[in-house]
């Protein structure tokens, strides 16, 4: 048993040695009982919910499909890398510099955005007229549903054929 302080405050933890595998510590953190909730606290707000058997078929197979074996030595930590890296540049005296951050690309001010789409201020930017793509005329609509003056006087009404009953 240990008193140590890893993060705001002191806390107990019991530390024992890992026979299995290796001979280092391993500390586990002990909580006071004020600190520990009963499970029912955590899990009170989950409903009760009966699952069909064909969607627990196909979780089963979901899992069963996407299941395979953990082989950490395909993964690397970016951050050790990167930590090692400047620790070695450090070690052999050349010097460090900050790596270029990627440049920004389409960034939207939401705040803008949210004012004219409340109407209280106009665009600041000149804003593009979209590209009318063929085919795509009724898409671009305005959201009235009223087509433009100019296209209604040039489009002549034709009476539709009226259905017969039955």
């Amino acid at each position: 048993m240990t008193r140590s302080r890893l993060s705001a405050r002191p806390s107990a933890r019991w530390i024992r040695s890992r026979s299995d595998v290796s001979s280092s510590p391993i500390g586990t953190l002990l909580r006071y009982p004020y600190e520990v909730r009963s499970e029912q606290e955590y899990f009170e707000e989950i409903q009760d919910v009966k699952v069909t058997k064909d969607m627990l078929d196909l979780a089963k197979h979901i899992v069963n499909q996407k299941a395979g074996r953990f082989e950490p030595e395909k993964f690397e930590d970016q951050y050790e890398t990167a930590l090692i890296d400047l620790i070695n540049q450090k070690r052999t005296g050349k010097p460090i510099t900050p790596k270029e951050r990627p440049a920004a690309g389409n960034v939207v001010d939401l705040m803008e955005a949210l004012r004219r789409s409340v109407g209280k201020e106009q665009p600041s930017k000149a804003t593009k007229k979209p590209r009318k793509a063929a085919g795509q005329k009724e898409m671009l609509l305005a959201i009235s549903g009223k087509k433009p003056a100019k296209e209604n006087a040039a489009k002549k009404t034709t009476p539709k054929p009226q259905r017969k009953s039955a």
